[in-house]
């Protein structure tokens, strides 16, 4: 396409340079300035052409190539973004990732917990006996658009009809117990990702890949059993739909340094610790390079009240997460067009 573009110019600018040789000095002025105006035109034409397959191709000189398909990649233009984004962070574990004990201090904190550094290793390692070594992960590319749709649990979702549309995603990241069955037309049918902690499990079919968002120790040693014996714990864990010996490569576990990454870099530090939703908004971010955004926001009350079922509590707020703080990211990212924003209706 560029070298039929840059031919059509050659064509025209050529045939005006011919002009001069056309014509006898007597009646040249005349003859020649017509025939410049169609030159001209044809010029102009080229120009309107080139510009239409820009979009399809740029027409002029070389460009840096895109780094996704997609109508739209994750800008690095912006200032404001890329100051939070880091894409060098790491959203999940691995078994050859080394977490440092400065991480780990902060992140022992976040359920005041009393086990130390050296148990946190060892129980992180017997994990990766079970589960695989490193997270399957889609790799960017120029010639993939990988689209992300993160389903909230906002009341907001409600009579919303998203629900083809949280489909058509590539990625469909959901959040704890957020329900499917009796709301589809509102939130969808599919789920490739559900981001959960024991306290907020519930049962996965082996479709679905369950990312662990660990605040404990425990939270680790309960995922371990639950792929192999069954964990019996404490009562107020809530039992893990995966079966003993079920397909553990569709698990995953969040990496408490980007737990701290986006708490201190896109939170400011506000807040005890991010929510699972703004986790789970920020790793898509990190996942794909077209994301869009459902069910986030509170209710006229200032409550996080969910889709499915009535808020008793209405003094609940926010609990422990800086909701005001993860809205207004959200509405930034989307003003900026990082990311779309369906807010509901």
């Amino acid at each position: 396409m560029l070298i039929k573009c840059l031919s059509c110019v050659y064509f025209a600018t050529y045939f005006v340079y011919r002009l001069e040789l056309l014509f006898p000095n007597q009646k040249r002025h005349t003859a020649k300035m017509k025939l410049k105006e169609k030159a001209l035109i044809v010029l102009l034409c080229v120009t309107a052409i080139c510009v239409s397959w820009r979009g399809y191709r740029p027409c002029s000189l070389p460009q840096d190539k895109s780094p996704c398909a997609c109508e739209r990649c994750l800008s690095e233009d912006d200032l404001w973004f890329m100051k939070r984004f880091n894409k060098s962070v790491e959203p999940f574990l691995s078994a050859n990732y080394n977490l440092s004990e400065d991480v780990f201090n902060w992140w022992k904190r976040l359920q005041s917990e009393k086990g130390n550094f050296s148990t946190f290793r060892q129980t992180v390692d017997r994990l990766f006996l079970t589960v695989p070594p490193s997270p399957d992960l889609l790799e960017s590319s120029p010639d993939r658009c990988r689209t992300c749709a993160v389903v909230g649990n906002s009341v907001n979702l409600r009579r919303s009809h998203y629900g083809p549309l949280i489909d058509f995603h590539d990625v469909i990241i959901r959040v704890n117990t957020g329900r499917i069955k009796g709301y589809e037309a509102d939130v969808g049918t599919r789920t490739t990702h559900r981001v959960m902690y024991p306290e907020s499990s519930m049962d996965l079919d082996n479709t679905t890949h369950l990312v662990l968002a660990p605040f404990k120790t425990v939270d680790f040693e309960w995922l371990t059993k639950a792929l192999t014996t069954g964990f019996n714990g404490r009562s107020w864990f809530i039992k893990i739909g995966l079966k003993p010996n079920s397909d553990s490569q569709q698990v995953m576990v969040l990496n408490p340094a980007f737990m701290r990454y986006v708490h201190d870099m896109w939170l400011e530090k506000k807040g005890k610790y991010p929510s699972t939703g703004f986790l789970a908004l920020i790793l898509a971010l990190h996942m794909c390079d077209e994301v869009s955004v459902f069910g986030y926001g509170a209710d006229s009350d200032g409550n996080w009240s969910h889709y499915w079922e009535k808020l008793n509590n209405k003094r609940l707020k926010t609990g422990p997460h800086p909701g005001d703080t993860e809205y207004r990211m959200i509405q930034e990212l989307d003003d900026l067009q990082e990311l779309r924003f369906y807010t509901g209706f």
